[in-house]
């Protein structure tokens, strides 16, 4: 399984980012799938997941800001970022939900910055 993000970069507050992850190696369309980031000396959280049926779910520090979104083709997984805060910034990972996780990829960096 790979997991490739990317899409991140250097954005000032207020601003806006869509991030991309593809993925290989699995039946994408069959799995729950999901966005996680790990803030500069903190621990990797869970931002949003997004199921086989896009149904989807976030956490509340960016709800109404965040949309996950997935395209079963292409096998790829999607974040737009809104209303970018400085504390969004983070190393952005995608990976399965909990139970079906996979090797961890690199992830992509998304720096808020003025």
């Amino acid at each position: 399984v790979q997991l490739q993000a990317s899409g991140g970069g250097l954005v000032q507050p207020g601003g806006s980012l869509r991030v991309s992850c593809k993925v290989s190696g699995i039946n994408f369309r069959l799995y729950g799938i999901a966005w996680y980031r790990q803030p500069p000396g903190q621990e990797r959280e869970l931002v949003a997941d997004i199921a086989s049926d896009h149904t989807t779910n976030y956490v509340d520090a960016v709800k109404g800001r965040f949309t996950i979104s997935r395209d079963n083709v292409r096998r790829t997984l999607f974040l737009q970022m809104n209303s970018l805060k400085d504390e969004d910034t983070a190393r952005y990972y995608c990976n399965g939900r909990a139970g079906d996780m996979f090797p961890w990829g690199q992830g992509t960096q998304v720096t808020v910055s003025s």
